[in-house]
């Protein structure tokens, strides 16, 4: 079975969930299948890659160039047996590579276009181009693999069209060899964070998806005690990093011993920051799976997060941590809960000890990559079957 892995995220260049999934799932696929990996984007080892540009046209749309990636993509695609594409970046060189060669074509579905309208701020009229390109992928798939039942159900619920025994939920993992729970300090000592004080910890971008801003609101009500170390890439656009900006200065104006690193950690500095947290926070609007607070969990810290889409089936509210209602219609609500469930925890030690054991054992025993592998190579092999 020659396997095409479709991808924008690759390693060195991972900024979210969709490349953290594709790293480490194309690890395990290769140790048990004959995998190859076809990339949009800069040049990196062990990927084919193609680059996100339109010939004669240096200042196309964002989402135009990424068609142009995907068609040249596609003429590379002619001796897989089964294509895997993630994310919409990838979504369309594994629709037209079904049509132009005769093979299945499975999608992974890291996120909905339907349910992130804020992409329009970034793409423009290419957020009707990335949306058709969803839509008639996803329609067109043997098979669409969704991280989590919440995922499940957005997917019918956006893509009615779709037969529902064609959408299988197989979990996102962890390499809890990897993310597990460390001793050293250097990068908070870099950084300046104090060792007396507890701190809550972000890592994430700055998108709206993310819920950044319920974050730095909720922040200005934490125990004067608590510090806050954020993990947080560049804002999507220009408005939303003035936003941020806005909100920092209020926060800093207010309270000592709030950090914001913007450059993007290594690996190893990240887990540093997850494993001496008291607590971690995701204070995400939308969250198919929400992999980071996987990578909370494993390193032993408690985990405060919002309840929406898939969190709920990782966070086990009062056993690995805590779940905050959103409702979109209330946000202030939202961050006074977030601000009293973080306070919860930073009063009770103890309790956080008791939470982050509990998300370690479960990361452990019930998110191995090495099972979710194999679920997505029987998969293959059903959608192999039935297209013959």
């Amino acid at each position: 079975m020659r396997i095409g892995v479709l991808t924008r995220e690759y390693p060195p260049y991972v900024y979210g969930g969709a490349g953290v999934h594709v790293d480490f799932l194309t690890r395990e696929l290769a140790k048990i299948a004959d995998v190859s990996v076809f990339c949009t984007g800069r040049e990196r080892p062990g990927a084919e890659t193609f680059p996100e540009e339109v010939p004669g046209a240096p200042d196309a749309n964002p989402a135009l160039k990424v068609i142009a990636a995907d068609v040249a993509m596609t003429a590379a695609l002619g001796e897989c047996e089964i294509l895997h594409s993630h994310t919409w970046y990838a979504n369309l060189a594994g629709h037209l590579g079904k049509l132009l060669y005769g093979v299945p074509h499975v999608v992974s579905a890291h996120s909905l276009e339907p349910l992130r309208p804020w992409k329009a701020e970034q793409l423009g009229g290419g957020y009707r181009l990335s949306s058709w390109v969803e839509r008639t992928a996803y329609e067109a798939a043997d098979a669409v693999i969704a991280v989590s039942n919440g995922m499940r159900a957005d997917i019918l619920a956006a893509y009615p069209d779709i037969d529902p025994d064609r959408v299988h939920t197989i979990y996102n993992g962890i390499d809890t060899s990897l993310y597990r729970p460390v001793a050293q300090r250097g990068v908070l000592d870099r950084i300046g964070v104090d060792p007396a004080r507890p701190y809550v910890t972000f890592v994430g971008r700055i998108t709206r998806q993310k819920g950044v801003g319920h974050l730095l609101a909720a922040a200005r009500d934490f125990d004067p005690s608590v510090q806050l170390v954020l993990l947080a890439g560049a804002a999507d656009t220009p408005e939303l990093g003035r936003e941020i900006d806005d909100l920092m200065t209020t926060l800093r104006a207010e309270r000592d011993g709030v950090f914001l690193v913007s450059e993007m950690l290594p690996r190893e500095d990240v887990i540093e920051v997850l494993s001496h947290a008291r607590v971690f926070i995701c204070p995400s609007i939308y969250e198919p799976l929400g992999i980071v607070n996987l990578e909370a969990m494993a390193c032993q810290t408690a985990v405060v997060a919002s309840d929406v889409g898939g969190i709920p089936e990782v966070v086990v509210n009062g056993e690995t941590g805590l779940l905050v209602h959103y409702d979109k219609r209330h946000p202030r609500e939202f961050e006074r809960g977030l601000a009293t469930a973080a306070n919860e925890l930073i009063a009770d030690p103890a309790l956080c000890d008791e939470y982050g054991a509990a998300g370690r054992e479960r990361a452990e025993n019930d998110f191995g990559w090495d099972a979710i592998a194999a679920q997505v190579k029987a998969l293959y092999e059903a959608v192999l079957v039935a297209a013959n």
